[in-house]
């Protein structure tokens, strides 16, 4: 990925930016996160909802290590840590995705099940 892709996709609208993870992630089966130094994923606070962040990439996820997050590692997952793992963790705790933040702006925010139809839509389109 070079620089010019990475700066036209982080200048793109929020909705954008989540229809381009969609297709990304539906392509590779890849996506990342961020976890802090205990090894915990990290959660951004709006209002009274905790979104989980997810990026297509891992440069876009690294230009986010801003605002507290400096000390945070990228971590690398795949449709089976969605499903064995992320699925649950995000229900359990009533999280909402954030999707595609960029640098300390917020993604598109979506809720579980928002965010499960648009993928296994998309997926279908790679079956």
């Amino acid at each position: 990925m070079n620089q010019k892709e990475i700066e036209s996709v982080i200048a793109l609208e929020p909705t954008e930016r989540y229809k381009y993870f969609i297709k990304k992630v539906a392509d590779s089966e890849i996506f990342y996160t961020l976890i802090d130094t205990n090894g915990d994923y990290v959660v951004s606070k709006i209002d009274d909802e905790e979104l989980f962040p997810l990026w297509s990439a891992q440069e876009y996820a690294e230009l986010c290590k801003v605002n507290g997050w400096e000390n945070c590692e990228v971590k690398k997952l795949d449709l089976d840590d969605l499903e064995d793992e992320i699925i649950d963790f995000v229900a359990d705790n009533g999280y909402l995705f954030n999707v595609f933040p960029a640098f300390d702006k917020t993604g598109f925010v979506v809720d579980l099940t928002e965010f499960s139809k648009n993928l296994s839509d998309e997926l279908k389109n790679y079956g």
